[in-house]
């Protein structure tokens, strides 16, 4: 009976363990032409999100901020997002850009944020308002791929995603030490490919990205270009196969480099995307028989999961102790 009896303590304590774990409180921030930030409870959002501006079509707020005003407007949309709550474990941010131990190393889409301690005046403002929370800076694109793992019951598989939209993002789940700036993965040696916004020839998204697109047709919106395509117009045929190309060869590297598994491509831009053409350049891209186990699925932009992802990075970062 002492067995039974230690051995139903056990599996209580176990799940007593498993309860408070489950009820953890964290807050997701995502940041790119504007802040969104929720309260996640067992990562789901609960409450309503806070956004920052509140007028969705005012995309240029942010990049008038400094950035200490800039980690000010955070802080008071985090603060937000609590509602009040003191107990909240840790602070997920993402946003575009190199972040690397909650340093902001470069930015292009903010580049007021080059060289930002944001996880370090962050932590400091949270802490005078009385939130004594762990903070952890990541990438948007890795937020979005957390994200996706944790509302599809995926947490325990390798997740790889695209994100298509004013730039290329590239996101990996489990979260792994890294550059992973995909979308400046050179994908073609043409000399005259000098659309990526770094500067930076032949990048992935100096193709697709959607300022890349706009400067390359100068006459035309990329919506007018892909609708142009499909009605037979050469020139904008011929790019439409050069962005599908451009992604299954960025794809195909990955899968070179790191292994197969499941892609995920998503982003505003993803309308653009037809699956059996980029499958089929894929394919001719990837010939090694362990390597033909991938698989890609496109799928809408999800800002409520980026938030999650954003928050189940800072949960797992607290866990690990490297937020």
């Amino acid at each position: 009976m002492a067995g039974e009896r230690k051995s139903f303590e056990d599996f209580e304590a176990r799940a007593s363990a498993q309860v408070v774990q489950q009820m953890t409180k964290t807050i997701g921030v995502t940041m790119s032409q504007g802040i969104a930030a929720g309260l996640i409870v067992d990562h789901k959002l609960e409450g309503t999100l806070r956004h920052f501006p509140e007028d969705p079509t005012q995309d240029d707020a942010l990049v008038e901020l400094h950035a200490d005003a800039l980690a000010n407007v955070l802080c008071e949309q985090i603060l937000a997002a609590a509602d009040g709550a003191t107990d909240v474990s840790a602070v997920g941010v993402a946003l575009p850009g190199i972040v690397r131990k909650g340093v902001v190393e470069d930015s292009p889409n903010l580049p007021q944020l080059k060289g930002a301690r944001v996880q370090k005046s962050l932590t400091g403002l949270l802490s005078e308002q009385g939130l004594h929370a762990s903070v952890t800076i990541l990438n948007d694109a890795d937020a979005v791929a957390a994200g996706i793992a944790a509302t599809r019951g995926l947490l325990d598989r390798l997740i790889r995603v695209w994100t298509l939209g004013h730039g290329i993002g590239h996101g990996r789940y489990p979260f792994q030490p890294g550059i992973w700036e995909g979308g400046h993965s050179v994908v073609t040696l043409d000399s005259k490919e000098t659309y990526c916004g770094c500067g930076g020839r032949g990048h992935l998204e100096g193709i697709m990205g959607q300022r890349a697109m706009r400067l390359r047709f100068l006459d035309m919106e990329p919506e007018e270009v892909f609708e142009a395509a499909k009605k037979g117009d050469l020139r904008c045929f011929e790019f439409k196969k050069l962005w599908h190309r451009a992604l299954a060869a960025a794809t195909a590297t990955t899968i070179h480099m790191s292994g197969p598994g499941k892609f995920f491509v998503t982003g505003f831009n993803v309308r653009f995307l037809e699956l059996p053409m980029l499958q089929d350049y894929l394919h001719q891209m990837v010939k090694m028989s362990p390597l033909q186990s991938y698989s890609i699925e496109a799928i809408p932009k999800n800002e409520e999961s980026d938030i999650i992802g954003a928050g189940v990075a800072a949960e797992q970062a607290l866990a690990a102790g490297n937020s």
